[in-house]
């Protein structure tokens, strides 16, 4: 009988990045991908390739699912206001998710992208895209008058750039909130 996938591959995609996530590339072994992704060892692949090539999709589904908050975050916020949520969220769920594992893009540019110059240019875009997000949010900002015209927009995006991987780091290694707040303060601080 010939093989046949017998399960989602979006699902068991979306397992294996929680996987990665919460223990990183290396820490990863393919038993603890197929355990967590419910899958048999032979199913991994034929459908994902190797252990690398699963985690270059999985790296690519995160990036694309929390570059999709940035619409919602522009949608449900004035421009200022949409950049000190994200701030203001990853606070909130450090806080409230003692384990607490992040972000996967964050996490990689120190795991693996010195190392891995595919992995290295799915990071550098996402970056890219953030900063983007902050460029656009801050020149919407200036033309509502609701951020200072004084404010450097290319200059304020890569600080706010720094500041949010920073706080990302931190939120994952030492979640104090007093210590995480100060980064938001820095990022508002930077919008006045």
């Amino acid at each position: 009988m010939p093989w046949e996938k017998q399960f989602d591959i979006d699902e068991t995609l979306e397992r294996a990045m929680q996987v990665f996530w919460r223990q990183g590339y290396r820490a990863t072994s393919v038993k603890d991908l197929v355990s967590a992704m419910g899958i048999h060892p032979g199913s991994l692949y034929p459908v994902y390739g190797n252990k690398r090539a699963l985690f270059i999709r999985a790296l690519r589904h995160y990036e694309a699912m929390f570059l999709s908050r940035f619409d919602d975050y522009a949608r449900e916020h004035s421009p200022r206001h949409a950049i000190i949520a994200i701030f203001e969220d990853i606070v909130a769920d450090a806080m409230r998710n003692p384990d607490y594992s992040g972000c996967l893009l964050a996490n990689t540019t120190l795991e693996l992208a010195p190392h891995d110059a595919e992995v290295a240019r799915i990071v550098a875009t996402g970056q890219g895209k953030t900063e983007r997000f902050f460029l656009d949010r801050i020149r919407a900002g200036q033309a509502s008058k609701e951020i200072p015209v004084s404010v450097s927009p290319t200059q304020t995006a890569r600080v706010l750039l720094g500041l949010l991987n920073g706080l990302r780091v931190l939120a994952r290694g030492k979640p104090e909130r007093p210590v995480l707040q100060a980064l938001v303060r820095h990022a508002e601080a930077c919008l006045a």
